[in-house]
């Protein structure tokens, strides 16, 4: 299922560190003050109408749009010494620095971060298509990021027998068991992945699918067999989740006792490490604990590369206890439809706001209510949209992205012109007196760039750690983010308003602007004439310069 999520990166890794998500001001658009640490902010919405059949994809990965067959430019890279996504490149040629889409997206798989989902294929499927990425990566020029996402210990369905998915009919009995089928599986017939399944519902009892995309009554038991009348129709898929409701509240003590790394999740871990993946997504976290044990796991098996730990929040247990998990983690997804199906749904917009598209499964167009919760996203300045099921399987990928594209641009646009980004209020994330300058740096500099309008900051770091100090800012202007490696890059490609590049730089910052501004206005980015507000890793002070 698609869903709307927020993802919240504090700054664990020792070389590479992204800030927490400040409060936003904007009274018409409040949001709860978040914990503190360092964090920025994802949200990844769903355009549920895109969903039905499996295709090829794409995989541009910069702010730009692509042409109709969603071909993008090759970039030429190292002859010039520096590297940036080639649709970005292309878009800042073409219409100016304003142009550009703060917002990230996330798709399974394409954009800014591929997501591979370990609930569906195998790992050499998955294998196959991390190796094609990083082709793209090295072809075209691109920094897609890959983000894997584990399959949990949540009781879900299973595979539908092959089928891609399975409509329902108000009324039809389905039934739900936990028998192993042959081919072909009787008509209606679910498998669960529980054994305990039949012995823990009751008649009356209301299953939720997919976070509430599709609703049972449970009618009666036979044996290991659950029958079912269909209350709510719609789109069964593989894997979906199941929740049971009873007397109208959530029977959760079997779910409690799961464990949320299964053993399958422990040999997936493995697998992504042994890949490389640059973040590594554990769904259903119900504490800190499991999140600080698997980062010594990684530490101690991946040689010391740097994978992110993302804790995804789809429980009521993981907003009982979401500040230690935001604390212990890299970053924080928040699972809007699966929460949806575990507290009550006037309760999901104050849980999505405080942690900070669902028809266009099987259609072309957003409705309403999916373009307004896209805008809301927007305006609320998450770090990312994602995408999982409408661009994985759906019958309209392309049209799924594009919606996020054009109302996030559109967004950002009249918010500029509003001048909606005021001053934002910045929770203090620094431990020691030197990341307290650090972070005055960012926010002076991005209090600049607002008053002075200027056309873009600069920030030179190896870690990545003065990057997300400016992101958090969100100025109006966007974000150059000079690193020397390709994996930060990669990450600094999730975070809002910035552009990462791979450039060779020295603790000579002069000498860096000038390499800089004579690599851009080679490539036609910059001009001159062009202000430019200047921060690094190396100096602590702020520049400010016309480009020459």
């Amino acid at each position: 299922m698609s869903q709307s999520l927020q993802f919240i990166t504090p700054s664990r890794a020792p070389s590479f560190t992204l800030p927490k998500f400040p409060r936003i001001s904007c009274t018409r658009f409040p949001v709860i003050n978040l914990p503190k640490t360092k964090r920025s902010i994802i949200i990844t919405p769903s355009l549920s109408s895109f969903l039905h059949a499996t295709s090829s994809r794409s995989l541009p990965s910069g702010n730009a749009q692509t042409g109709a067959a969603g071909v993008v430019s090759a970039l030429s890279v190292g002859a010039t010494g520096i590297e940036v996504d080639a649709v970005t490149e292309a878009e800042l040629k073409e219409n100016g620095f304003r142009s550009t889409r703060r917002t990230k997206l996330i798709c399974t798989i394409g954009m800014n971060v591929a997501r591979i989902n370990m609930c569906h294929g195998s790992r050499e499927w998955h294998q196959t298509m991390i190796e094609r990425v990083r082709r793209l990566n090295d072809e075209k020029g691109f920094a897609v990021a890959i983000m894997m996402d584990t399959e949990g210990s949540e009781i879900h369905m299973g595979d539908l027998g092959g089928a891609a998915s399975a409509k329902t009919e108000d009324g039809e009995i389905w039934t739900f068991s936990v028998r192993a089928f042959g081919t072909p599986r009787p008509e209606r017939t679910i498998n669960v992945n529980y054994d305990g399944f039949a012995e823990d519902v009751k008649v009356g009892d209301e299953l939720l699918v997919d976070g509430g995309m599709v609703r049972f009554e449970v009618t009666e038991k036979i044996g290991p067999d659950v029958k079912c009348r269909c209350t709510d129709p719609g789109l069964l898929l593989p894997q979906a989740n199941l929740t049971l409701w009873r007397n109208g509240s959530l029977v959760s003590e079997r779910n409690a006792m799961l464990p949320t790394i299964s053993s399958k999740d422990w040999l997936d871990i493995d697998f992504g490490i042994a890949e490389g993946v640059d973040f590594i997504a554990i769904s259903f976290v119900k504490s800190a604990e499991v999140i600080n044990h698997l980062k010594s796991y990684i530490a101690a098996r991946a040689c010391g590369s740097e994978i992110a730990v993302i804790a995804k929040m789809e429980s009521v247990d993981s907003l009982k206890n979401l500040e230690e998990i935001i604390q212990a983690s890299d970053g924080a997804m928040v699972a809007r439809g699966d929460l949806g199906a575990q507290i009550p749904l006037e309760q999901v917009p104050s849980a999505q706001q405080k942690i900070l598209l669902e028809s266009m499964i099987e259609y072309p167009t957003a409705t309403r209510a999916e373009v307004a919760d896209v805008s809301e996203a927007v305006r609320q300045r998450a770090d990312a949209l994602m995408l999982s099921g409408e661009s994985a399987m759906g019958q309209y990928p392309e049209k799924a992205l594009a919606v996020l594209r054009s109302v996030s641009v559109r967004i950002e646009k009249c918010w500029r012109e509003e001048k909606c980004h005021e001053a934002m209020e910045l929770l203090d994330v620094g431990t020691l007196f030197a990341d307290s300058i650090s972070e005055e740096i960012c926010n002076s500099a991005a209090k600049m760039a607002n008053n002075l309008e200027a056309d873009a900051l600069f920030v030179y770091t190896k870690t990545g750690h003065m990057a997300s100090l400016l992101s958090r800012c969100r100025p109006d202007c966007p974000i150059f983010a000079f690193t020397t490696t390709t994996s930060v890059r990669r990450r600094l490609n999730l975070q809002w308003g910035l552009i990462p590049f791979r450039l060779s730089f020295s603790d000579d910052m002069d000498a860096n602007l000038n390499k800089t501004f004579s690599l851009l206005k080679a490539r036609g980015m910059i001009k001159s004439g062009d202000l430019v507000i200047a921060v690094s890793d190396m100096l602590q002070s702020i520049q400010v310069m016309n480009v020459p």
